[in-house]
């Protein structure tokens, strides 16, 4: 993750310069290290990340007190973390420990321990500050700038949640419904739907006692921690979705019942075949999605987007004072995907006129080659991105693109959108999508077809720019009977454009395929090429 304080949503206070930092967040369910660099221009780039789950949380609701072995588990951890952080020379260590630490009788001889064992000296938090944590993290990666949002973050001891509007926090709210809390409280004696519903019972009845609903009805909800994002890849599994990362994948809610409902039927043993679900949280996980159903149902929102952040990058973002602002609807995005471009070296003009081009075939053909109104923004993502391949080499370059693009850190697209974005930019050279084409064969059904849908207009549009000479000013189409008709206008009168005539015709058969007629490519002088006269 790569943040930038001075060019994006963020602002940065000039004072800390050239600073390393760790920030550690002391969890019910797990401990979660970042190490970052803080430059001078309010860049944060992260530098190493580690992990431990010893579960303090576990056994707590039934004792009261942090268990003894899980204390050892989670200081060695620590231990460990702090020599990572030093040995990377973190300036600064900041660690804050939350519910389980919180609520333990023994929270504070942990906490002594940890400062006697590994140095560190964590800030117990409150709930409220957990999920000021949990918002300003999700500000800094998510569009929040219009409307209601409420952020929702799921540990392993707590819910918290942020109520906002237009980017501003109106109020925090925190619940001692955890993943591993409501797990023993409910589940433990009474598994399957049984136990779920008695929790989500007890959950709704103390939601509807103090989360307002007039004014947060149909908010958008973003979910943050790992309940979120085991659901998440849960849910692409099911469509059949590969990704690196599933930040923010939005999930139907009605999916969320669906999953929830297939997961508290089965054992734990089963839930360890889930694909998308991590084995570490197959125990708790119904727990987690049951708190969240409640909330769903009280906010009503259409759908839940999964953050793959939370609090221990507010914390980061915190300590070293980068404040996110909120953003305007798409910048966050169009920035992103300029920066990524440019950071690969790309074209600028070349990449800048197959978009413009690409984007006004969409508008004149897109509908009836059954593109939804959504799908313009993708295809102008893919075509601006087409060419980063060549960052790497020119050979294959269409390939290096796709990887490129779906390692991608890009902000304001879902996981599966950017799949598709890779795989349009992949098929802007090359062969057409075959069926023996393995990641591409591998997406549904509805995927495939976008993909071939939109690579078959970025085909075309950069066969208008064959030379990357930006020879064409725009382009005229007509869809006939017999034929689709599309005419390029010359920037200057006397060009006559061979190369890009050519070059356009020679790649538009995945078109003419899926718009059932030939293309005709019309030259200045009234000349007809198509694929079959060029071949």
């Amino acid at each position: 993750m790569a943040l930038r304080a001075t060019d994006g949503p963020y602002r940065a206070a000039r004072e800390d310069r050239n600073r390393r930092i760790a920030a550690i967040d002391i969890g019910s369910n797990s401990i979660r290290q970042i190490v970052a660099d803080v430059f001078p221009d309010g860049e944060i780039r992260i530098v190493d990340e580690m992990k431990a789950a010893p579960r303090l949380g576990a056994g707590l609701s039934a004792t009261g007190a942090l268990d003894p072995q899980h204390m050892t588990e989670a200081v060695e951890a620590l231990a460990r973390m702090a020599t990572l952080a030093r040995q990377l020379g973190a300036k600064r260590i900041e660690v804050v420990a939350t519910s389980a630490v919180r609520d333990a009788t023994n929270g504070q001889t942990f906490l002594t321990r940890v400062r006697k064992e590994s140095g560190l000296k964590p800030r117990v938090l409150v709930g409220e500050e957990e999920a000021r944590l949990a918002f300003r993290s999700a500000l800094a990666h998510f569009e929040l700038g219009r409307g209601r949002s409420v952020v929702m973050d799921i540990g392993g001891g707590s819910l918290e949640l942020a109520l906002a509007a237009e980017g501003l926090v109106e109020r925090l709210i925190s619940f001692p419904f955890g993943a591993i809390r409501m797990s023993e409280q409910f589940l433990l004696d009474r598994p399957g739907h049984k136990g779920v519903n008695k929790l989500r019972k007890h959950v709704r009845s103390e939601i509807k006692r103090i989360l307002p609903v007039r004014n947060w009805r149909g908010a958008e909800v973003i979910g943050s921690g790992g309940t979120f994002t085991n659901l998440a890849g849960i849910f692409l599994a099911r469509q059949g979705v590969k990704v690196r990362s599933v930040h923010g994948t939005r999930i139907p809610r009605h999916e969320v019942e669906h999953i929830l409902e297939q997961l508290a039927s089965m054992t734990v043993e089963e839930r360890l075949t889930v694909p998308g679900l991590n084995a570490g949280r197959a125990d708790i996980i119904v727990a987690g999605l049951a708190v969240a159903a409640e909330v769903l149902a009280r906010v009503e929102p259409r759908d839940l987007t999964a953050s793959g952040f939370g609090i221990r990058e507010g914390l980061l973002l915190e300590t070293a004072r980068v404040t996110p602002v909120s953003a305007a609807p798409g910048e966050a995005r169009a920035r992103s995907v300029l920066g990524f471009a440019e950071k690969c070296h790309y074209e600028a003009p070349h990449s800048k006129q197959v978009q413009q081009l690409a984007l006004q075939l969409f508008d004149a053909i897109g509908a009836r080659l059954g593109c939804e109104p959504s799908e313009r923004q993708t295809l102008s993502d893919a075509a601006l991105l087409h060419d980063v391949g060549y960052h790497i080499n020119y050979e294959r370059h269409h390939k290096h693109s796709f990887h490129l693009i779906t390692h991608a850190d890009l902000l304001g697209i879902a996981p599966e959108e950017q799949v598709v974005i890779a795989h349009v930019a992949r098929y802007h050279r090359g062969g057409e999508p075959k069926r023996k084409h393995t990641l591409w064969w591998e997406l549904d059904r509805e995927h495939r077809e976008r993909v071939r849908r939109l690579s078959a207009i970025l085909r075309v549009a950069d066969g208008l720019d064959r030379g990357h000479a930006s020879a064409v000013d725009k382009v005229k189409v007509r869809w006939m009977e017999r034929a689709l008709r599309i005419t390029p206008v010359p920037r200057r009168a006397s060009d006559a454009m061979r190369l890009e005539i050519w070059g356009a015709s020679r790649k538009s058969g995945l078109l003419a395929e899926l718009a059932g007629v030939p293309v005709e490519i019309i030259a200045p002088d009234g000349s007809v090429a198509t694929l079959d006269a060029e071949e």
